[in-house]
C-alpha cells in the first residue's frame, strides 16, 4: 500500500495537491493527526478493495507539536512496517505567501491573537522543519499557478511508479532567484549568450534560430556532454539510496536562451535511456 503525506506552508497549495490526488482516486484525509496514519492504513487494507489502495494525508502545523517533533522517527516506523510512504512538501517565498493571504483575505492558522501574519509564517516554517527535512519531493510554488501545480503533482506523484525515480530538468534565470526545490544546480552563464544577437534576443531556447546558434558553439556542446556524463554516473547512486524524485536545475542569466537549450538537450538524452523524465522552463511559464 502507498501513502503520500502532503505537507507544507499554509498558502503554498496543499489543498490543491490533495484535491488533485483525490481526483486521481487517492483516498484523501486532510489534517489527520500524524499518529493516526498507521490505523488509517490498517483500515484501508482491511476494507479489501472497497477503498483505493493509495491514500494521501494532509499534515500541517495544526498537528500537535510533539507529533511534528517525532515526525522522523514515526516516518521510519511506518516504512519499517511495510508501508510505501512518500512525503511531498510544498513551500513558497514569504512575500508570495503574504500576497496570497492579502488577496484571499484568509486567516493564517497560526495568526492567533495579536500575532502578525509575517511572524505566523515564520513560526510555521520553524514548526515544519522536521517534515521539510525528510521530504522526498519539495515543490516551490512561488512561480507556479494552480494548473501548473496540478500537472506537477500528477506527473511526479501519480505517473511515477513507486520503484522508479522521477527526473525533472528545470531551466531558470539567476536574476529571478535559485529554485528552492532543486537537488542539483548547474550554472551555464559562461556559455555564449544569444541575448547579444539582436535578432535572437526576443526568442527562446525553444526556437530554431537560437538552437542553431547554440549548436554551433563548441563550449555549449562540451557542456551538454560533460553534464550528461556526470549525471549518468551519479543518478544510479541516488536511485540506490531509494530516492524517488530528483530535480536538476540549469540556470543562465534570464532563463530564456542557454538554460532552456541545455535543459532540453539533457531531457532528450536521458529520455532515451530512462523512464519518467520531465522538463519545466520556469521563466517561460
Amino acid at each position: 500500500m502507498r501513502i503520500v503525506i502532503v505537507s507544507g506552508l499554509s498558502g503554498s497549495g496543499k489543498t490543491i495537491a490533495l484535491q488533485t490526488l483525490e481526483d486521481l482516486d487517492y483516498y484523501c484525509v486532510d489534517n489527520l493527526p500524524f499518529k493516526l496514519i498507521r490505523p488509517l492504513a490498517q483500515e484501508i487494507l482491511a476494507a479489501g478493495g472497497v477503498l483505493p489502495p493509495t491514500a494521501a494525508v494532509g499534515i500541517d502545523a495544526r498537528n500537535f507539536l510533539d507529533e511534528l517533533a517525532r515526525f522522523p522517527a514515526t516516518l521510519t516506523e511506518l516504512r519499517d512496517s511495510g508501508l510505501a510512504v512518500d512525503v511531498l512538501f510544498l513551500q513558497a517565498d514569504d512575500e508570495i505567501l503574504l500576497k496570497r493571504y492579502s488577496e484571499t483575505r484568509r486567516k493564517h492558522p497560526l495568526s492567533l491573537g495579536n500575532v502578525p501574519l509575517r511572524e505566523a509564517i515564520r513560526q510555521e516554517r520553524r514548526l515544519l522543519e522536521p517534515v521539510a527535512a525528510h521530504a522526498d519531493l519539495v515543490i516551490d510554488t512561488s512561480d507556479t499557478n494552480i494548473y501548473q501545480l496540478r500537472e506537477l503533482v500528477r506527473a511526479r506523484i501519480h505517473d511515477t511508479p513507486r520503484e522508479a525515480m522521477s527526473l525533472l530538468f528545470e531551466s531558470f534565470g539567476f536574476k529571478n532567484g535559485i529554485p528552492a526545490d532543486a537537488d542539483f544546480i548547474f550554472d551555464v552563464r559562461c556559455l555564449p549568450n544569444p541575448h547579444w544577437e539582436p535578432q535572437l534576443r526576443p526568442l527562446t531556447g525553444l526556437d530554431r534560430p537560437v538552437i542553431e546558434f547554440l549548436d554551433r558553439q563548441a563550449d555549449v556542446l562540451e557542456m551538454v556532454t560533460d553534464l550528461s556524463r556526470f549525471l549518468e554516473a551519479w543518478l544510479p547512486r541516488f536511485e540506490a539510496s531509494n530516492r524517488s524524485y530528483l530535480t536538476v536545475a540549469i540556470g543562465c542569466t534570464g532563463g530564456q536562451h542557454r538554460s532552456v537549450f541545455i535543459a532540453e538537450a539533457l531531457m532528450r538524452h536521458f529520455s532515451k535511456i530512462r523512464q519518467h523524465v520531465m522538463i519545466r522552463h520556469r521563466e517561460l511559464q
